[in-house]
């Protein structure tokens, strides 16, 4: 698996360590706790297939109600999906139909 970072993603002063006390609040927290309560309010994750961190997508729609959606890009990294124009063409697609569908009054 290719990893998700990459040189154009990181700024020059980025400090690429962990702060100690950060690991047991990382461990403590879970930013889908009450994502349930997004209801009925559609959600939409969109993640790359080789996102080292889709996972977090995958588990926030387990969590959530209806109406969500998840959209795979396939062969895109999370960083790929902020400026490669092959990946975000197709997610800003999805992201025009999901809201458009759910939005429109």
């Amino acid at each position: 698996m290719r990893s998700d970072r990459a040189e154009r993603s990181e700024g020059p002063r980025a400090n690429q360590g962990w702060v100690l006390r950060s690991v047991d609040l990382l461990a403590q927290y879970d930013s889908y706790a009450m994502i349930r309560l997004i209801s009925p309010r559609p959600l939409l994750m969109i993640a790359g297939s080789e996102a080292e961190s889709a996972y977090f997508s995958r588990e926030a729609i387990e969590k959530a109600a209806e109406p969500k959606e998840l959209v795979v890009i396939d062969g895109a990294t999370h960083i790929d999906l902020y400026d490669k124009d092959e990946y975000v063409t197709p997610a800003v697609a999805q992201l025009t139909e999901f809201f458009g569908k759910h939005l429109a009054g």
